[in-house]
């Protein structure tokens, strides 16, 4: 008999690309609302929880989600491009969804006219940062652009003058 592990080995190597394709499009999305109802917007609320210079830290948060997350989302960088949006998370987790507690999801009040829900906690803020940990520490997988260039790179060292390999043996 076969163990689980036969079946699911050859796989391992894709495990990252749902995990990348979420939270970087995640990110982007995020980013790209902001950029959509303009960084003017976000400056208010950022104002309102005391952010020193607000309209300069929408701007910068803007652009980390949509090239952080584009960074995720095509595998290229990752470990770099945790940093920043890392702290975008935690920045969020302790101005705004700490005080709402754990939940994401809260369920308020169902009436006759739809169900309400209450603020979102920092469930969703753990989930992105697990993520970005899992690709920083795990590697982006298989169909990343980092993976495209580490073995293009191993090809041009392999060809280089002087290797002894030639092109017949790659």
């Amino acid at each position: 008999m076969r163990s689980l592990t036969q079946f699911t080995e050859p796989l391992r190597d894709w495990a990252p690309l749902p995990i990348r394709l979420i939270v970087g499009y995640g990110f982007m999305a995020h980013g790209f609302a902001k950029l959509t109802r303009g960084p003017d917007t976000f400056a208010v609320v950022l104002h309102t929880l005391g952010v020193p210079m607000p309209e300069v830290a929408a701007w910068v948060t803007t652009a980390v989600e949509i090239l952080g997350g584009a960074s995720v989302f095509a595998g290229l960088l990752i470990p770099i491009a945790s940093i920043p949006l890392a702290v975008v998370l935690l920045t969020a987790l302790f101005t705004v969804h700490l005080s709402y507690g754990f939940f994401s999801v809260k369920l308020v009040q169902v009436t006759e006219s739809g169900t309400k829900f209450g603020p979102v906690g920092y469930e969703i803020l753990l989930l992105y940062l697990g993520g970005l940990a899992t690709l920083t520490f795990g590697g982006a997988g298989r169909l990343s652009l980092d993976r495209w260039i580490e073995k293009a790179r191993l090809r041009a060292m392999q060809l280089s003058p002087g290797s002894g390999v030639s092109p017949r043996t790659l």
